[in-house]
């Protein structure tokens, strides 16, 4: 399973910078960007990140108000869907829009679907790929967004932190406010080998299309992680081992409350 990736790359998405396809609807919206290039760890990104952060804490301040607000979920789970919209938007005024890199394969792409649908339904199997495989792969891309020349203001920055903090959000406020947690190793099993399968189907569409979706068939430009984890096709395999350790990571606060509720109980008949 692989979560230790970007899964939005603008230069993989064939984003650059090149001034012959100029066209602007303000400097919010253009391509290219003549606005300050993204810096990692800037001003900006640890804005965004503070205001997750922030919405983090707020969740747990405020749970049982947020308990018992409907609306306030359902509008989160809308206004996530039309921010994943405004993605393929903003590629297709452009042109840019292309089926070897922009459909919604790689992993945080499905987290949103999932996490608008588990804010939505509760469902606990969704809830269970949000939380175990949507967290990890959401935090890495906040850490190191691949986001080049496109700073703030630019709508795609606003995009990237929106979406990906958005699935940590709705993963956190299930558990906070919903009380919903995985069901044991078994939830943990079902995320990794369902996505393990995904990963294989993936590789295979790759082949198809000549797209590189989850990077399996290549590296991507911009300098990530992945250069770190060695050469193809090892670094896929680093992915996958770093994937289940944070997958299992996840799981390990619950599993050792279990614990501790069982040794309580057995204290209590003795």
């Amino acid at each position: 399973m692989l979560i230790w990736m970007p899964t939005r790359n603008l230069l993989a998405n064939g984003v650059n910078d090149s001034p012959g396809q100029l066209r602007s609807v303000g400097i919010s919206f253009a391509y290219p960007y003549s606005g300050p290039p993204f810096e990692q760890l800037g001003a900006a990104h640890l804005a965004a990140l503070f205001v997750i952060g922030l919405l983090i804490f707020l969740f747990c301040v405020y749970r049982q108000q947020l308990a018992d607000q409907p609306g306030i979920r359902y509008g989160f789970a809308i206004f996530l869907f039309l921010n994943e919209l405004s993605w393929h938007a903003w590629y297709a005024y452009y042109g840019l829009w292309n089926i070897r890199s922009l459909l919604p394969l790689n992993l945080c792409n499905l987290m949103v679907i999932a996490s608008v649908y588990s804010l939505i339904s509760n469902n606990q199997n969704i809830f269970e790929f949000v939380y175990l495989l949507g967290i990890p792969s959401a935090i890495q891309v906040l850490i190191t967004p691949a986001l080049g020349s496109y700073g703030f203001p630019h709508v795609l920055f606003f995009q990237i932190f929106i979406s990906h903090g958005g699935i940590i959000l709705a993963a956190l406020y299930l558990v906070i406010v919903k009380r919903m947690r995985p069901e044991g190793w078994r939830s943990v099993r079902k995320v990794v080998v369902t996505t393990t399968a995904y990963v294989i189907l993936i590789f295979s569409l790759n082949f198809l299309l000549g797209s590189n979706y989850l990077f399996l068939a290549h590296k991507p430009p911009a300098s990530t992680l992945i250069d770190y984890l060695g050469p193809w096709p090892w670094y896929i395999l680093s992915m996958e081992i770093i994937g289940v350790v944070c997958v299992t990571s996840l799981y390990l606060p619950f599993y050792v409350k279990d614990l501790q509720r069982k040794g309580s109980l057995k204290l209590k008949k003795e």
